[in-house]
């Protein structure tokens, strides 16, 4: 097994990312035949009911996690929310899945669909900018689906 710090999670909702601040998170490659991966974080404590939610569901989540640096780019994962537990003023949350393929030339493919969208100059550059943070889906993902 390897583990990572974990720094930063993001929860797919409605074809945008949402950001939840961890304070403090750990994420576990199980290296298994399932290829599976255990992620904890703490959340603050009014986030409960969201994620007590996806627990309830047991569905399938969609989120993006920055690993041991802030400079690098955000792994994919399918996830599961497993428990939700108060601690404080936060929330232990802990979820089990397994990393999406790896989005290669995320940024390329990005601006080469800005590009084609007519965008240019600093409107090009505020664009791009803005959606490296919030990670839209792609069109050429889309196609794929």
């Amino acid at each position: 097994m390897k583990t990572f710090k974990m720094l930063s999670l993001g929860v797919e909702q409605d074809d945008q990312v949402v950001d939840y601040p961890v304070h403090d998170g750990i994420i576990i490659n199980q290296e298994n035949t399932e290829r599976s991966w255990i992620l904890e974080m703490l959340i603050d404590l009014s986030h409960q009911e969201m994620f007590e939610k996806l627990k309830q569901t047991e569905e399938i989540v969609a989120v993006q996690v920055v690993i041991s640096y802030p400079g690098n780019e955000p792994a994919p994962f399918e996830v599961v929310v497993h428990a939700v537990k108060a601690m404080g003023d936060h929330i232990s949350v802990l979820m089990k899945g397994t990393l999406k393929r790896a989005r290669r030339k995320y940024a390329e493919t990005l601006l080469s669909e800005l590009l084609e969208d007519g965008f240019e100059g600093q409107e090009l550059l505020e664009r791009f900018e803005t959606d490296m943070r919030t990670r839209p889906g792609l069109r050429k993902d889309e196609a794929k689906s």
